[in-house]
């Protein structure tokens, strides 16, 4: 049995895919850092709020909603950017390539000629 975390995962399974513990260790480290990112960043914004605060007098509860606001936000980002490099790592893992995402995905023989309705007029 592999070890993934806590659960165990069937060693067939992880014949199947060898690179099963490394995207789990990389989907792992991706949670943690955006974690990381939403203690710290609230801690930051909280900090940031009450300096400001002498110009500005607002109530606490605002400063800190505005902070887990804001901390959520960069976590959410953070760990976005993380899960997709991680994913990028799974397709490496499998298939031996990574896929370009900047190409267009829609037809590679470029825009299709207009269309027409049943009653012969043009959409676009």
């Amino acid at each position: 049995m592999v070890n993934i975390g806590v659960r165990k995962v069937d060693d067939a399974l992880a014949a199947k895919h060898p690179g099963l513990q490394q995207y789990a260790a990389c989907q792992s480290y991706a949670f943690m850092k955006g974690t990381a990112t939403f203690l710290l960043g609230t801690a930051g914004f909280f900090v940031l709020q009450k300096t400001l605060q002498k110009r500005l007098p607002y109530a606490l509860q605002w400063n800190l909603l505005v902070s887990f606001v804001a901390a959520s936000l960069g976590s959410y980002t953070v760990t976005r950017w993380e899960t997709k490099k991680c994913s990028e790592l799974w397709l490496l893992l499998e298939k031996g390539e990574i896929p370009d995402t900047t190409l267009p995905t829609g037809d590679p023989e470029g825009p299709a000629s207009p269309k027409k309705t049943a009653y012969g007029d043009v959409m676009e």
